[in-house]
């Protein structure tokens, strides 16, 4: 085995080094005290208080180094999570829709267009997309991308009667987003009857 297979240094031997280097310059200024003192009949100090002496300067060392690093975090928090915010955006924006960059044809023919490749799922999505977008430009209710389905629904029974249309589409994109539920055939006939009795489309 050659020399380089052998680890040179690491992290622990730094810190025994670091720990033994202050326990001897602690050694050190203590004994300079010592001579100083007036000479006293018998004075030192034991191993067991000199042991505590040394536990209790470790504990408010890391005390301080815990306090350091906390107040770095309450003033870099905003910023790390702004910069998180930025990548997680850039990441996500190419998989998200713009609601409104998309015009309603568009949500329509790639609806159909998912349909047309068996991918129910997406087919259900664009036409929940499409609903949304037609409320949005008739001023019933705006989009908003923090809503919930919930939210729509709860401002669409408060707004307009009968909801039962509406329900299909938002039932049906909560079971698309929010469970296993196997999205079929019948699912988006369901979803498009529903648009077609919305919005005569």
């Amino acid at each position: 085995m050659n020399e380089e297979a052998f680890e040179k240094t690491n992290w622990n031997w730094q810190f025994h080094l670091f720990q033994q280097r202050v326990g001897e310059w602690v050694d050190y200024q203590f004994s300079n005290f010592q001579q100083d003192l007036p000479k006293l009949p018998d004075w030192s100090i034991s191993p067991e208080v000199w042991n505590l002496l040394k536990i209790l300067f470790w504990v408010i060392l890391g005390a301080f180094i815990i306090w350091v690093i906390w107040r770095l975090w309450q003033e870099l928090s905003p910023y790390i999570e702004t910069w998180l915010a930025r990548l997680n955006n850039s990441q996500t924006s190419a998989n998200k829709i713009n609601y409104h960059q998309q015009s309603l044809k568009v949500l329509i023919k790639k609806a159909e267009e998912f349909y047309q490749q068996s991918n129910y799922k997406e087919a259900c999505r664009y036409l929940y997309l499409a609903m949304l977008q037609q409320l949005h430009d008739k001023a019933i209710i705006l989009q908003q991308p923090s809503r919930t389905d919930g939210e729509y629904l709860e401002l669409l029974t408060s707004t307009i009667n009968p909801i039962q249309a509406y329900e299909t589409l938002i039932t049906t994109h909560e079971q698309l987003c929010f469970s296993d539920h196997q999205i079929r055939v019948d699912n988006y006939q369901q979803c498009q009857q529903a648009y077609q009795d919305l919005f005569n489309a």
